[in-house]
């Protein structure tokens, strides 16, 4: 799996190893972090586009985001798309967790769904909270998904 930065820049190490020295250097450098981990995507013909994020939001003082994206021909409605993005973002969190636990940093893993039910993202949203609640991390949906609403979405 390949992640970059918002400017292009590729990470060449290893995600987990990039993360652990991204907190260890945030840290050093006196930021109190949070990470948020979402996915967004997009259909585009016969292809979607996924993209996920990891921001690292220093407190009070701005973030930044590493991004993976990558594409699927296979067909798929919407409710399963959307759970699609979840289990991407649970996969990335769940991969990473026991860093942010060894270095005490808060997690939340956000889903594009909409807790509106007139909102078709909405068919989606207690299955996404659940898996994302089963798995014991912190569970936001829209308004408050930023990582996926906003983050990952300007990606794809």
């Amino acid at each position: 799996m390949q992640w970059r930065r918002l400017n292009g820049e590729r990470i060449k190490l290893p995600i987990y190893e990039a993360v652990e020295q991204t907190i260890q250097r945030e840290t050093a450098a006196g930021y109190k972090l949070k990470v948020c981990i979402g996915t967004d995507s997009q259909v585009y013909g016969d292809t979607t586009d996924f993209a996920t994020v990891i921001v690292f939001l220093r407190e009070k003082r701005g973030g930044f985001m590493y991004i993976h994206t990558y594409k699927s021909t296979i067909p798929m409605s919407l409710r399963e798309r959307l759970i699609r993005e979840v289990g991407k973002s649970v996969e990335v969190a769940y991969s990473l967790c026991e860093l942010f636990d060894k270095y005490d940093i808060a997690m939340e893993v956000h889903a594009d769904i909409n807790t509106d039910p007139h909102f078709q993202s909405n068919v989606a949203l207690k299955e996404a909270m659940g898996y994302i609640r089963s798995m014991g991390f912190v569970f936001k949906a829209k308004p408050d998904a930023f990582a996926s609403s906003s983050c990952a979405d300007k990606i794809v």
